[in-house]
């Protein structure tokens, strides 16, 4: 199982790197929620030191116009509700909106020079093929369920 903390921290940190530096991204903050936020405390988030809040991702993906953090944790959602149905015609939803993601984001490295936007390509690739894995997991179950009857 991927690590949704890590994951969600170098999201954090492409939204950080798109808006150059700390102040601005402490002054987004503080502009969205009145306060609160500072360069101090955003370079202990960046490193790790702190986590980044609700609040954080929310001002921050709002501000950026980019919504990482919100669509990984859409995407958990959203496997859990296909593994509690256990149904391939959901899985095979999920494969088709994974699998797009995956050829946008590759298209999207593909004219950029950024790293960022190859990364993004890369975690969405490895999200098109863990949805093909889950299918294949669920074919061969069934397989085994028919077998045995």
């Amino acid at each position: 199982m991927p690590d949704l903390r890590k994951i969600s921290r170098a999201n954090m940190k492409s939204i950080v790197d798109w808006f150059g530096c700390f102040d601005a991204v402490a002054e987004s903050i503080n502009a969205r929620w009145g306060g609160g936020a500072s360069k101090g405390t955003i370079s202990k988030k960046v490193s790790g030191t702190l986590d980044w809040t609700l609040a954080d991702v929310i001002a921050l993906e709002d501000a950026s116009g980019r919504f990482p953090v919100t669509r990984l944790m859409a995407r958990r959602l959203e496997d859990r509700v296909a593994m509690a149905e256990n149904s391939l015609m959901i899985q095979s939803g999920i494969i088709a909106k994974e699998s797009g993601e995956a050829i946008s984001a590759i298209l999207a490295a593909e004219q950029s020079c950024c790293a960022d936007e190859r990364a993004q390509a890369i975690k969405e690739i490895d999200e098109a093929m863990l949805a093909l894995r889950q299918a294949r997991a669920r074919l061969e179950m069934h397989a085994h369920d028919v077998g045995a009857e």
